[in-house]
């Protein structure tokens, strides 16, 4: 139970939550409540669909093109440590609201690659590569489709939470999951160094 907390809750850091939501209030503050509702189903199941395929096919990438996983541990960590990075000097770019319409921003940019992005495909692919049984599948799967329930109640609610916590608010949350995704980072890269070392 605990394995799937864990796994669940750096899931959900990985996905950039509040900085999801911060675009979400941008992009979307002009439509009605029921367009509001449908690019967030739509955003859960593109979300849910493109994460399973990286986390099922990663390993097979990695045999294509001959990458060892502690390789592509060092590179996508540190990635994901640069992009947290972004996220803690407050410089991830916001797509202009005006740039999509209707539904259309669903999928691209608010699915991918906004919360489906490098970091969040490089831990899926490292995460994939490890599996080793039906069970593990079951549960690193259990534990993805949490993480995405958990990001569209936080889009469900999206309203309500920039109501408590107004502008700052919102301009501070992303910082502190910045936090918690450099770490990530920083381990996945002292992973792979560790995992190089000893073979």
């Amino acid at each position: 139970m605990d394995h799937f907390i864990t796994l669940y809750l750096k899931l959900f850091f990985m996905m950039t939550p509040f900085f999801v939501l911060t675009v979400f209030l941008i992009m979307s503050k002009n439509l009605i409540k029921a367009e509001k509702r449908r690019i967030i189903f739509k955003l859960g199941i593109a979300v849910t669909i493109s994460s399973l395929i990286f986390l099922v096919f990663g390993q097979y990438i990695f045999s294509l093109f001959g990458i060892t996983l502690d390789a592509f541990k060092v590179g996508s960590g540190t990635v994901l440590f640069l992009s947290s990075l972004e996220m803690i000097k407050g410089n991830s770019e916001v797509p202009d609201a005006n740039a999509k319409r209707g539904g259309d921003f669903a999928i691209v940019p608010l699915s991918i690659p906004i919360t489906v992005g490098p970091g969040m495909i490089g831990i899926l692919m490292v995460i994939g590569a490890e599996l080793k049984t039906v069970p593990d599948f079951l549960m690193i799967g259990g534990s993805l489709i949490a993480a995405v329930a958990s990001l569209m109640a936080v889009l469900l609610f999206s309203n309500k939470i920039q109501r408590i916590l107004g502008q700052e608010g919102l301009e501070i949350l992303p910082k502190i999951t910045g936090l918690f995704v450099s770490a990530i980072g920083a381990q996945i890269v002292f992973s792979g160094i560790n995992g190089f070392m000893a073979s």
